[in-house]
């Protein structure tokens, strides 16, 4: 057995160690999540191509970790149940959607390959576009991980980048146990209940192993 191979069967075996805040330190979390991405071949080119393209505050966020995470703890194919790829970044003084479309447009050109499943947004104007589309307000940003913070749960509450050096940095606000235990926990900083329930509904029937906490359960 190869030693990634060795590395990933590690990470399924002690997942429940993993997902008890009790029993796993953060730091074990992070450097476990590290070693899933490095057996995600799609995660790390996007990381590299983010990298390289030299764009601010820029992450992959959300479902392309999580999500991939799963299938590597559960033995699914990385990819399996995948919509798309979420890339953020932060750029605060051009707030045109002009601007923000070039820097789609590059990354899209740098990764042929995920076409239609790249999308890439600058946290900087969220504010301006999301009331009219969800129907509230929206606070504005200071930086691209600030928007972890909002997500309506704390479990897709998770983004990578590359530095560099080829080191892989986690930002997870809320820390990394709930991915490792399976459970969507709601994050109920916004309204946002239904956006809560539909992603719920969508995910446990992509990974039957996952525990849901309703929106207004006790947990939170």
């Amino acid at each position: 057995m190869s030693a990634s191979l060795s590395c990933l069967d590690d990470v399924s075996s002690d997942r429940l160690r993993l997902g008890d805040p009790a029993r796993a330190s953060e730091d074990e979390r992070r450097a476990a999540l590290i070693r899933l991405i490095g057996a995600m071949p799609v995660v790390l080119q996007i990381l590299e191509t983010i990298r390289d393209l030299g764009l601010p505050d820029a992450w992959l966020v959300s479902g392309g970790i999580y999500q991939n995470a799963w299938n590597l703890m559960t033995g699914k194919p990385v990819g399996h149940g995948i919509k798309d790829y979420d890339v953020t970044y932060f750029d605060g003084g051009d707030l045109s959607y002009d601007a923000e479309d070039r820097v789609i447009r590059a990354v899209a050109g740098a990764l042929p390959a995920l076409s239609g499943m790249i999308e890439t947004r600058n946290q900087a104007r969220v504010h301006l576009w999301y009331p009219e589309r969800f129907g509230s307000a929206y606070p504005r940003l200071t930086c691209s991980t600030e928007a972890l913070t909002l997500y309506a749960s704390k479990t897709h509450s998770v983004a990578a980048r590359m530095t560099a050096g080829n080191k892989i940095e986690i930002a997870a606000p809320f820390g990394l146990a709930t991915l490792f235990a399976m459970r969507l926990v709601p994050n109920r900083v916004l309204d946002n209940a239904k956006t809560h329930a539909e992603k719920s509904a969508r995910l446990k029937g992509l990974w039957p192993e996952l525990q849901v906490i309703g929106w207004d359960d006790a947990e939170a």
